[in-house]
Parts: structure tokens; C-alpha cells; sequence
């Protein structure tokens, strides 16, 4: 018998004895314990959007309320302290454009810095990589003097402008490049077609996982920005969604919990179903980034 055979018996062997089942069972255990307590934050606060507001500070505090107020969803929906619903389309919106831009004009950066030769291409690159080490709080008193030039405070554009274009984005759709055949590119270029096409045509397509993950990273990322919000939007009907909840705590804090956290799990509905659409291509992309073909 070969060695090769004798590895095999031996893994039939472990496979059928009581240390493969029992450390198999050991990783299902130690696996469903870390999922209850990551979802347990979220099941605790979907139970308290549904409690009357006397049980929000109840103690000692029970996971299920003792009576279930389906209503306070609705009274958010309607509530006169914020527009909920336009709020909701104000960050969709801003999130939406956010998004798409990223997706496109990263996608064109990258496959410039991937797969186009040009002179100075890595000192830009370099430097381009660069911005991902400077804080935004370093850099948010001078963006809010150029977005005031243009008059653009108080305005949708003063957080959809800033975050057209990122590094991050840029770095990882060019290591996903990386990983593809650079025979593609040259075998479209004996055929005729030109950057762009094989950008458009070939190349795109083929980055699919990379894509989806960095349309889930940036939606998330504008969908919850507080601090552009509260800085630059000032007129009450172009507020976000992560400002408005704070209005919705009231002075020191005297709203209803019930009420805010019911708007809470409303906000994250959009978060939720972009990762299910997109939950397919997200590993596969993170995995693939940092491969280099």
C-alpha cells in the first residue's frame, strides 16, 4: 500500500471514530454560541421597539415585554417630532448615489492603475493610497470651506460629492484585477477594441464579487454617517436618517426608548436586504482581493 493510500485509510478511519464527532460537535456548539451573541443585541432590540415606554428602563429588564405594542411603528411613521419617511428617502437617495458612484468611477481608477501603463502610474497610486492614512476629522474644516464656496452646505451634494471616489474602493476593485489574465487585455487589443470596451465589455463583468462587496461596505457606510449629517445639513427636510434619530431622543434624552429603537430596526431594513442580495458575492471577494494573478 502507498503512502497516499495509507493517508486515506486513515482519514476514513477518523472520519467513522468518536474524536472527529466530537470536535465537529465542539465547533457546532462553540459556532452557535457566537451566533446568539451577535444576534442577541438585535432580538433585544427589536423586543424593546415593541414594549410600552414605562418598560423601556424596567428592572430587573425581561428579554420579552409583558405587553406587545405593535403600534410604536406606526407612531414613528407619523410621529410629528420627525418626517420619517422623508428622511428615509433622503438617505436612500444619498446612499443610493454614493453607491453607484463608487462602483463606477472606482472601477475606472482601478482598472487604470491595474492594467493601463502610463508614466508616474505608481507614484499617483502611491499617493492616492496615501489618503487612506489621514483621518476625515483632519480633513473636514477644509472640506466644509470648499463645499461652502460652491454653496453646497445644506445640501444633498455636501455628502454625496466627498464621497464619489475612494481610496479604499480604488485599492481593493485593482487587486481584484490583479487576479485576472492579462491575456484577456491583450488578446480584445489585437482584436481591436479599445480601453474603455475592454473595461466595459470584458473586464467588468468579471469582477462581479468585488463589486457586490464594495457596494455593501460603501452602502453601509453612507447609509449610517451621523457626522456629514449633522455638519453640513441644517434645513429640517433634508435631514438623514441617523440624525433624525437623534432628534427623536429628545432634550437629555427624555423621548421615548420604545419609539427610537422601533425606528432603529426600520433603518436597518435597507442595510439587511442589500447583504442578502449581495451576501453570495461578499466572501468571494474579500478572499479574491488580495490574490494577485
Amino acid at each position: 500500500m502507498t503512502t497516499a493510500e495509507q493517508t486515506i485509510t486513515k482519514r476514513k478511519r477518523f472520519k467513522h471514530s468518536f474524536g472527529y464527532y466530537f470536535w465537529h460537535g465542539l465547533v457546532f456548539v462553540w459556532l452557535t454560541i457566537m451566533a446568539a451573541y451577535a444576534v442577541m443585541p438585535i432580538m433585544w432590540m427589536f423586543s424593546t421597539s415593541l414594549r410600552v415606554p414605562s418598560e423601556s428602563f424596567r428592572f430587573p429588564p425581561s428579554f420579552f415585554p409583558t405587553s406587545w405594542k405593535w403600534s410604536n411603528w406606526w407612531e414613528v411613521l407619523t410621529s410629528d417630532i420627525i418626517k420619517y419617511p422623508l428622511f428615509f428617502i433622503n438617505s436612500v437617495k444619498i446612499a443610493t448615489l454614493v453607491t453607484t458612484s463608487q462602483l463606477m468611477l472606482g472601477s475606472m481608477a482601478a482598472f487604470s492603475f491595474a492594467r493601463l501603463r502610463y508614466p508616474g502610474r505608481s507614484a499617483i497610486f502611491f499617493v492616492f493610497l496615501a489618503t487612506m492614512m489621514v483621518p476625515s476629522q483632519v480633513t473636514v474644516i477644509p472640506r466644509f470651506i470648499i463645499l461652502r464656496t460652491f454653496g453646497m452646505v445644506d445640501t444633498h451634494w455636501a455628502l454625496i460629492i466627498p464621497g464619489l471616489v475612494g481610496a479604499y474602493g480604488v485599492f481593493m476593485l485593482r487587486q481584484f484585477f490583479m487576479t485576472l489574465p492579462g491575456e484577456l487585455v491583450e488578446a480584445a487589443r489585437i482584436d481591436g477594441a479599445g480601453f474603455f470596451r475592454i473595461y466595459w465589455r470584458i473586464m467588468l463583468p468579471l469582477i462581479g464579487p468585488a463589486l457586490s462587496a464594495l457596494g455593501v461596505f460603501t452602502f453601509l457606510g453612507s447609509w449610517n454617517n451621523f457626522f456629514g449629517g449633522f455638519l453640513f445639513l441644517r434645513s429640517f427636510d433634508k435631514l438623514t436618517l441617523p440624525v433624525a434619530l437623534v432628534l427623536l431622543q429628545g432634550y437629555m434624552g427624555e423621548g421615548s426608548r420604545a419609539h427610537v429603537l422601533a425606528a432603529i430596526m426600520m433603518s436597518i431594513v435597507p442595510v439587511m436586504l442589500v447583504y442578502l442580495f449581495a451576501q453570495r458575492f461578499i466572501l468571494r471577494g474579500i478572499a479574491l482581493t488580495g490574490l494577485k494573478g
